[in-house]
């Protein structure tokens, strides 16, 4: 049965408009596209939605795929994944409009915002917190697989709030989601109004998406994909449960890859953001020795072939995701698929490589 699965989903596409190709060639679409199902074949993913923003072209996409294996749903361009630590770029953009606001200072104790943090052995700064460098735990014991439902972000730090920092802040890259949270507390203090409540108002209204929104369990989210893992000797299986509004802000949002895209392209053409914040969210962070971290705020930095290459991915049950965005070409790529520990990021920087060939 799982052979059958896996040669119905490299032949299957679907939702692809012809209108789409006044962005990228039929030959490019021709390598995208198996780019995408020979990674499927490898790896046993059973569904990947992908998609490409170029210029000011129309948004490319492409799904591959089952979303739901046990029901033969295809995957399409409309498909809802958890998009995990992607949601860390939209925390770090919500708190630097408040920064462009004059609302809020990176530098600032976040006691001064949320005094109700407690007092640790050193002060820790919006800064710090968006390039893991604040000291604040990660995950701990089963936490990860949390099925606890937590009523806001508020209310979640309550998990690790007490704990006493792991290293002092500015010493040491440690990633941690939770920081993030923390961060995201910090963000709805200062703007007065729930969190995810802002991040729609001000980033995904104005990006234009259509199904972004918070991974509640508990709401019918139409097209929402199904999470899989891969066990012994390469079988699927269904994820772990996971409840992930112990983390809204930094892994506790579903979109679509298009989804993603139009919030990086509102990003590049200036609708969430001024160039100068922007700058300063990717400017990879340094430690009090003088160390680059490869990190920015919220987002990963690296170079390829001279190139500024912003980028993320996310990883929990039932999911691999990645984003990357080349600003210099305007270009963003989103890769979600519902296969924990899949190649997401593979997949997004080989289509990389394969579009930097044609794009301006």
């Amino acid at each position: 049965m799982l052979s059958m699965h896996l040669a119905l989903r490299t032949a299957l596409l679907v939702a692809l408009s012809s209108w789409l190709f006044a962005q990228v060639p039929a030959s490019r679409f021709d390598s995208l596209s198996r780019i995408a199902s020979d990674a499927m074949s490898r790896e046993h993913i059973p569904a990947i939605s992908v998609a490409v923003s170029s210029g000011d072209g129309p948004i490319w996409t492409g799904a591959w795929g089952f979303t739901d294996l046990e029901n033969f749903v295809p995957a399409t361009a409309d498909s809802v994944f958890r998009i995990g630590s992607i949601s860390k770029p939209v925390t770090a953009i919500a708190t630097l409009q408040l920064v462009e606001d004059g609302r809020l200072d990176l530098q600032a104790d976040i006691r001064q915002y949320l005094p109700a943090f407690p007092v640790k052995q050193w002060p820790v700064t919006m800064r710090q917190l968006l390039c893991h460098q604040a000291g604040i735990r990660n995950y701990v014991g089963d936490e990860f697989n949390s099925t606890r439902h937590y009523a806001g972000v508020g209310d979640a730090l309550q998990i690790f709030v007490r704990d006493p920092l792991v290293s002092e802040p500015g010493t040491k890259y440690a990633y941690t989601t939770y920081g993030f949270n923390l961060a995201g507390a910090v963000v709805e203090a200062v703007a007065g109004v729930p969190f995810a409540n802002l991040v729609r108002q001000r980033i995904l209204e104005p990006a234009g998406t259509v199904a972004m929104q918070t991974d509640d369990l508990f709401r019918v989210i139409p097209y929402r994909a199904r999470g899989y893992r891969k066990i012994a000797g390469g079988a699927v299986e269904n994820c772990d449960l996971a409840d992930t509004s112990n983390k809204v802000p930094g892994g506790g949002w579903v979109a679509t890859a298009s989804d993603i895209v139009r919030i990086a392209r509102a990003l590049l053409a200036g609708k969430l953001l001024k160039s100068q914040a922007v700058e300063i969210m990717w400017t990879p962070q340094k430690l009090k020795n003088g160390e680059s971290t490869g990190y920015g705020l919220g987002w990963g930095i690296y170079r390829k072939d001279g190139l500024l290459v912003a980028e993320h991915s996310g990883s929990q049950q039932g999911i691999r995701s990645h984003l990357l965005i080349v600003p210099e070409r305007r270009l963003a790529i989103a890769v979600l698929t519902n296969l924990q520990d899949s190649g997401a990021t593979e997949i997004a920087r080989l289509m990389l490589d394969d579009l930097l060939n044609i794009t301006p």
